[in-house]
């Protein structure tokens, strides 16, 4: 599976279909979250039409580290998320393609016993929604986890029905699923406005033609807040750069997916372990980013040292200084300039990794890092997306700034975003996620810094 990822421009495109003249619903956006979205709208029989600027999962939900974790998540957010954890097990049986789906739990490795008193803050989350999580420490934890026994750590908070997927194999062949059940899926098509009448949506204005849609779902990952900007809307979303690596096949005593600070880890399909330096991310300061400053307050200040600040973005990405905030629809926009988000991966916080792990478990030997990459993830203040309709424009569903969680949750918010959009019944509370949160005067709440 090693030669598959990350998709980038280069990729074959797998999805031209002919542009429609008019659906039922149009999605934006191909990475998880639009798929799902797409897949669950074909499902209860509408015509929908997903449209990606790229190519499908070309940026983040190909670049992610493939975790479907229940464990840490914000408490409104979990019932979503154990939904999800259900979907994958169906979808996994509904194509022939191997996704790499596998369940080996999901570990947060507590350094001191202040780290082990904050993991044990979410037990009651936990108990309450019925989860298998565990708090381990000292001899309890060695004789649980004897790959862990001298390892220095406090203890461990452990998830064992958390699972793990293969990224760019899981959503394109989500995407193949989405298309034989009717979904028609269109890459290298990006769409430059809403078409809107009377404050309607009416459909949408591609690059290709307009479509003609009464509902869209916009799921743009980094791209969504320029996007809904261009329209007038405004959301404090933000993007970071977050860097991974493959290593070469490692004989690990663990399959577990574990985590701290400073590194973290899972062993892949292919005998080898994707690598990232733990919390530690990077944000380019533009436009959005100083004018959201203030309310990323709360977040900066809970973890100072996890966000690196870089001066300013490259040319042509989301928040770049030079990137246009206004266009219309017959000139080419920012989504066509870059076609895919590919950022260089910091190779030397991701050494400093493959040092954490060698360190962990010398009798791996050295490791090496076979290839690397980096991703931009979509965030919010209170590190929770938006998942609401849009006000002032009827016909318009948000789904947005899944803060890093969006491919283990993506089957499970496309399921609530394909009934939000349609009318049906979303079976959650989705008050935590509204929009209005960051302009009604509401406090930022952050979700568990675990």
């Amino acid at each position: 599976m090693t030669s598959g990822f990350p998709i980038h421009e280069g990729t074959p495109v797998q999805f031209d279909a002919p542009l429609p003249e008019a659906v039922d619903f149009a999605v934006i956006g191909g990475g998880v979250i639009g798929v799902s979205t797409a897949l669950h709208l074909a499902r209860k029989g509408h015509r929908v039409v997903l449209l990606e600027k790229g190519r499908i999962a070309g940026e983040q939900s190909s670049r992610n580290w493939g975790w479907i974790r229940q464990q840490g998540r914000d408490p409104h957010e979990l019932p979503i998320m154990i939904e999800a954890n259900r979907i994958w097990k169906d979808l996994a049986t509904q194509t022939n393609v191997d996704i790499g789906l596998k369940t080996i739990g999901v570990t947060y490795l507590a350094k001191t016993q202040e780290d082990l008193e904050n993991y044990a803050s979410w037990l009651p989350h936990a108990e309450a929604h019925g989860l298998d999580t565990r708090l381990y420490a000292g001899a309890d934890m060695a004789r649980a986890f004897p790959e862990l026994a001298g390892s220095g750590y406090a203890g461990i908070l452990h998830t064992p029905s958390d699972m793990k997927g293969e990224p760019w194999v899981a959503v394109p062949a989500l995407a193949g699923i989405a298309k034989r059940d009717g979904a028609i899926i269109i890459e290298n098509c990006a769409v430059r406005t809403l078409d809107i009448q009377a404050g309607r949506v009416t459909g949408v204005v591609t690059e290709r033609g307009t479509i003609r849609a009464p509902e869209v779902i916009l799921a743009g990952g980094a791209w969504s807040g320029l996007f809904l900007r261009n329209h007038g809307i405004q959301i404090p979303q933000l993007s970071v750069r977050s860097s991974v690596a493959a290593t070469a096949p490692i004989n690990m005593p663990t399959d577990m997916a574990a985590v701290e600070k400073t590194f973290a880890f899972r062993a892949r399909s292919d005998g080898g372990v994707t690598l990232a330096p733990g919390a530690f991310h990077e944000l380019f300061i533009g436009p959005s980013a100083v004018r959201h400053a203030a309310k990323y307050k709360a977040q900066f200040l809970g973890d100072p040292t996890g966000t690196r600040f870089v001066a300013m973005a490259p040319r042509g990405y989301p928040d770049a200084w030079t990137t246009p905030r206004r266009w219309t629809g017959d000139i080419e926009t920012p989504f066509e300039r870059m076609r895919i988000l590919n950022p260089k991966p910091n190779m030397k916080r991701l050494k400093r990794a493959a040092e954490r792990l060698q360190a962990m478990f010398p009798e791996i030997g050295p490791v090496r890092l076979e290839t690397a990459w980096a991703g931009m993830i979509d965030v919010m203040p209170d590190v929770v997306p938006v998942i609401d309709r849009a006000n002032g424009i009827q016909g318009l569903t948000i789904g947005t700034g899944m803060c890093g969680h969006g491919f283990g949750i993506g089957p499970g918010m496309g399921r609530v975003l394909a009934d939000l959009a349609s009318g049906g019944d979303v079976g959650h509370d989705l008050t935590r996620f509204r929009l209005s949160r960051f302009s009604d005067g509401s406090p930022i709440e952050l979700g568990p810094q675990l």
